[in-house]
C-alpha cells in the first residue's frame, strides 16, 4: 500500500517568521521546510522545497495558507545545495523577480543536475570501489534512473552567501555562517536580537547524520568545527530544514557530537578484528543491512567516517585488487 502524500502547509511561528511545510517523495522523510521573513512589502525565503510535479502547487497552497504569494518573495536564499533546499529556486526568481542567494561552494549538487548519468556513475564507482556486489549496484543504477533530480534548472547564485553576508528583515538583520559538513554550501543564518537560528540540516531537532562524500578532504571534521561555530551563537529558538521548532540548541548539537563519536568509535572497532570494506562496516554502525534504498547515504557516512579517521590517524586503507578494506591501527 502506498503511503499518502502530506499537502503543503503554512504556519505562523512568530509574528514575520512562518514556516512552510512541503511535501517529500522519500521513505521516512516526509516533508521538508523553506521559511518566510516579512521583509518591507515582502518577504525573505529562505530554502524552496524539491521540485517534481505538482511542488510549486504545493508550495502556493502554503503560502496562501499564511497569506503570502510567490508575487511577494523579494529574496531567494537556500541554507545549501540539497535538491529539498533549492530544488526550486529558479522557477520562484522566475516568477517574483527575486535575486538567489547561496553559497558559491555547490558544485556537488550542481554538476550532479547538469551530468547525471556522469554523477551516477561516479556513485557507482565508489560503492564499488567500497565492496557493494555487482546485482546490488546493478538494482541500485536501475532504480537511481528512474528518480528526478529535484532540481528545476540550475541557475548560479546572484550573490553568494558567505561569512560577513547580512540578510535585512523586518524581524532585523541576519547574519550568515559558513557551517560545511552536511554538504560543502551549508550555511545557517542567526538573528542575534532575538537569538532566532535558521539550520537548514545542519542541525535538526531530531539527530540525523549525513554528509556528502567525495567533495572535500574531511566533512565529518567540517561538521564537528561547525557545530562549534554555531553552539558560539547561543542560539535561544532554531528552526530548520526538517520538523519542528526546537529549544536547547545547545543540547542537540551535543547530542549531534556524542553521536558522531560514538559512530567514530564504532567504525574503528569494526576494524580491528580484520581489514573490512565500507560495505561491511555499514551494516555494522547502522543495524541495518544495505539494500537498493538506503545505500547512497548509509555508505556514504560510513566513508566519511572512514575518510576522518584515516587523516586522524586511526585506520589505514589497505587496496586490495579494485576494492579498499580499511584496517584499524591499534594493535
Amino acid at each position: 500500500m502506498t503511503a499518502r502524500r502530506e499537502l503543503g502547509r503554512g504556519e505562523r511561528v512568530l509574528p514575520g517568521l512562518w514556516r512552510l511545510r512541503l511535501p517529500l517523495p522519500f521513505p521516512g522523510v516526509p516533508h521538508c521546510n523553506a521559511w518566510a521573513i516579512a521583509s518591507g512589502s515582502g518577504i525573505v525565503l529562505v530554502d524552496t522545497g524539491m521540485h517534481e510535479p505538482g511542488s510549486m502547487t504545493q508550495l502556493e497552497r502554503a503560502l496562501d495558507q499564511v497569506n503570502l504569494r510567490i508575487e511577494h518573495v523579494r529574496l531567494v536564499a537556500c541554507t545549501h545545495a540539497h535538491s529539498d533546499h533549492w530544488g526550486q529556486a529558479a522557477p520562484i526568481c522566475e516568477r517574483s523577480g527575486a535575486p538567489f542567494w547561496m553559497h558559491p561552494n555547490h558544485e556537488h549538487a550542481t554538476r550532479t543536475a547538469e551530468d547525471p548519468e556522469l554523477a551516477l556513475a561516479h556513485r557507482i564507482e565508489i560503492a564499488r570501489q567500497s565492496g557493494v556486489p555487482p546485482d546490488a549496484l546493478r538494482r541500485y543504477a536501475e532504480r537511481a534512473r528512474e528518480i528526478p533530480s529535484g532540481i528545476a534548472r540550475v541557475i548560479e547564485p546572484d550573490r553568494p552567501l558567505v561569512n560577513g553576508v547580512a540578510i535585512e528583515t523586518d524581524l532585523g538583520t541576519w547574519t550568515v555562517h559558513e557551517t560545511p559538513g552536511h554538504a560543502p554550501s551549508h550555511v545557517c543564518l542567526f538573528q542575534r536580537e532575538r537569538r532566532l537560528l535558521i539550520s537548514g540540516d545542519h542541525v535538526l531537532g531530531r539527530i540525523s547524520l549525513f554528509y556528502d562524500y567525495s567533495w572535500t578532504p574531511d566533512p565529518v571534521g567540517e561538521f564537528l568545527r561547525s557545530l562549534g561555530v554555531v553552539d558560539e551563537l547561543d542560539a535561544r529558538l532554531a528552526v530548520s530544514g526538517h520538523g519542528r521548532p526546537f529549544v536547547d540548541v545547545h543540547g542537540h548539537i551535543e547530542g549531534n557530537r556524542t553521536l558522531v563519536a560514538e559512530r567514530l568509535d564504532a567504525v574503528a572497532a569494526a576494524t580491528r578484528a580484520e581489514p573490512r570494506t565500507a560495505a561491511e562496516i555499514s551494516p555494522m554502525i547502522r543495524s541495518e543491512a544495505l539494500d537498493e534504498r538506503n545505500t547512497p547515504w548509509v555508505l556514504q557516512e560510513t566513508l566519511c567516517y572512514l575518510q576522518h579517521l584515516e587523516l586522524t590517524g586511526r585506520v589505514r586503507r589497505e587496496p586490495d585488487g579494485e576494492t579498499d578494506r580499511w584496517r584499524s591501527t591499534s594493535e
